[in-house]
């Protein structure tokens, strides 16, 4: 079928036409995008440092259900000025019977030792369904940033 001079066996019909242009391009265009990746850090990913890297490691790992403003209770409790608090103490909310029976202040140690592994920490807790961050590097930045942000 044909309209005007546009016919549909242009497109459908055509057989791909091969030129050492087209060759030439492949390889530096290869090049540059992996050398992009390269440039916008996409080789560091999960390896930020510097300050930014406790914020994004809170919210990856933390802000779904904390936050740090005071009295601003969510699906967890607000992490403002946790270090130094009881565990389970915050008032205003519903914490599991667990956690209001777990015998420890939080400081950096105990909050470590909760974010490595809070079913073993506080048996019973209710911060299902995180079950714990391995990364000794990535607890380490949450905790400094909730130190230096309103944690203590």
């Amino acid at each position: 079928m044909t309209f005007g001079t546009f016919s549909w066996s242009m497109i459908f019909f055509r057989k791909p036409v091969s030129t050492f242009r087209d060759h030439a391009l492949v390889l530096p265009l290869a090049a540059l995008i992996a050398l992009s990746a390269e440039a916008l850090g996409q080789e560091t990913v999960g390896k930020t440092t510097g300050p930014d890297a406790g914020q994004l490691a809170f919210n990856n790992a933390c802000r779904t259900c904390h936050t740090l403003k005071e009295g601003d209770n969510r699906l967890g409790p607000s992490l403002h000025k946790i270090i130094g608090r009881r565990a389970g103490s915050l008032p205003n909310y519903g914490y599991s019977s667990a956690m209001k029976g777990a015998d420890m202040v939080w400081d950096k140690a105990t909050l470590d030792r909760f974010i490595a592994n809070p079913d073993q920490a506080v048996p019973g807790n209710n911060m299902k369904p995180f079950g714990g961050l391995n990364s000794v590097e990535e607890r380490a930045k949450i905790v400094a940033f909730l130190e230096a942000n309103g944690g203590s």
